[in-house]
Parts: structure tokens; sequence; C-alpha cells
């Protein structure tokens, strides 16, 4: 897991940082002092906790949460205060947990055992869910009709009346188009870059940026460079999280 803390005072943000690196695994990115600070960050960065004191400079701890409660990926807050009376309104934004100043070594400790099986159990699904799905193909060679799993499939490009459909040992000629080939493949495995092109989203090895706010894709295994074009450019930069 990927951490930042919000905490204004220096001695209370070193002891939180100190007993997370001591009882968790997770990754402290960045520390903040001031709340609009931690939220440009935010703005750019995913993280997937945020320690967050109420009491900060320029944006205070419940404001801020308010606006990460808008974000389409929502980290887990947890609060941390010297003042109880907040709680209510923390747990209205639906805080994971909201700790009490001065730290409890044991109590810290118990929160992030329990956070950490939660993020664990969250991305489970996740995790299954991303897995490509493996379908039977049938392709052409020799006069030979070839079925070959999908994701042995590295790239598709489209010819005159054609699409050539290529594996790391194999190239396969298809008499379709190569929208008509798109069907045939997993929609979430396979991207089609390029009106010519058609690539397997697995195997992109490098994305080189190129002209006109273009790229090029090298492969792994092979020595090939599928380009996407400028139309899909935007696209496929959303699709990657470049």
């Amino acid at each position: 897991m990927k951490a930042i803390i919000v905490e204004d005072e220096v001695l209370a943000r070193q002891e939180l940082a100190y007993l997370i690196r001591t009882h968790s695994s997770i990754e402290i990115e960045e520390e903040f002092e001031d709340g609009l600070d931690a939220l440009k960050y935010l703005q750019s960065h995913e993280v997937d906790v945020l320690f967050l004191d109420i009491n900060v400079p320029s944006i205070d701890g419940v404001l801020l949460a308010q606006n990460i409660s808008k974000f389409q990926v929502k980290p887990y807050i947890v609060f941390t205060t010297a003042y109880k009376e907040h709680a209510a309104e923390a747990f209205e934004i639906e805080a994971f947990d909201y700790i009490l100043k001065p730290y409890s070594e044991s109590r810290i400790s118990s929160m992030l055992a329990k956070l950490e099986a939660a993020y664990r159990q969250q991305q489970q699904p996740v995790q299954e869910e991303s897995k490509p799905a493996i379908r039977k193909v049938n392709l052409w060679k020799n006069e030979k009709i070839i079925v070959v799993d999908s994701d042995d499939i590295y790239y598709a490009s489209a010819q005159e009346k054609t699409t050539e459909v290529i594996t790391q040992a194999e190239t396969y000629t298809m008499n379709v188009s190569i929208s008509e080939f798109h069907t045939r493949l997993p929609g979430e495995s396979f991207y089609r870059c390029h009106r010519s092109y058609l690539v397997n989203l697995s195997k992109i090895r490098e994305i080189i940026p190129w002209f006109n706010n273009t790229y090029l894709l090298k492969l792994t295994d092979l020595d090939v460079e599928i380009p996407v074009s400028r139309s899909k450019a935007k696209e496929f930069k959303q699709l990657m999280r470049i």
C-alpha cells in the first residue's frame, strides 16, 4: 500500500511515520504540513491511504476529505486529531478510522492490521476480474485451421483485403477485415490502436512518444514497432494511465 501523511506538527508526524513503518508494510510516499499541498499532490498521484490530521493549514482535514470523496479512485482515510468532537463529522465522510492523540502504539498497530486486511480483501476481486479472458481463436495457415489461445496473439495488421495475425512464432492470414477479426477476440485484452493495427495490451513492453503526440509500441519477444494513431492517442493514454 502507498500512503501520505498530512500533519503540521513535526513530532506527531515523525511519530506516526515511525509507527506505520514499524507495524505495517505500508510505504509512505510523501508527508505534508499543508492541506492544499496534499490536495494538489493527490490530483496527480494515486495513493491507497491518507493519514490526515483534521487541524492543518489552508484546507482543514475535513474539507480535504470531502474533496477526496469526489475522486474516481478514493483512498482510505484515517483521521488523526486531539479532539474527540470531530469524530461524528469524520465518519460521515466514511473514514476508515479515527485516531486520537497522543497516539497509543497498540491502537495504531491494531488499526494498521485491519487496514491492510481491508486492502487485501478489496484488491482480490479486482485482480481476478482483471485477468485477461482467454478465448480460442481459429487461424488459417497453409489451408489448415490452427486453433490458438487468444493470449498467444501479439498483434494483427490490416492488409488490402485480409488481416495478418502475428504470434511469437507464426504469421497467419485471415480473409476478414481487421474490424471483423477484432470481434473474435476478448475486448478487454486487445486494443485497436490504429486503423491498420490491433495490439494485445499484455504484450506491450515499451511505449515510445512519437511526433504529433502519437506513440510507437514495442512488444515483448518481437522486433516490431506498432503505431498508435493521433486519433487514438488520448484514449490510449487514459487506458494505459500515462
